[in-house]
């Protein structure tokens, strides 16, 4: 994640990189001025695990909070 502040603009930009991820599967929420990202990537539709020695793809769910500087507007 990199997040950059210009507070000469009052902007924050968070750049987050979910590989795998589909967009529609990334979630983003700002409450009571914490920015929450959230995403989840399943496992592939008929998978089995018989016959796999080494699967190496992530899924699971992810989740990265944090607090915006003070006078930022959503």
């Amino acid at each position: 994640m990199d997040l950059h502040e210009d507070s000469q603009d009052n902007l924050v930009t968070v750049l987050l990189e979910l590989p795998g991820v589909k967009k529609d599967d990334v979630v983003i929420d700002v409450h009571k001025g914490r920015l929450t990202v959230s995403a989840e990537n399943k496992l592939p539709i008929g998978f089995e695990e018989r016959g796999y020695a080494i699967r190496e793809r992530r899924f699971g769910r992810f989740v990265r909070s944090l607090q915006l500087p003070a006078g930022v507007e959503v």
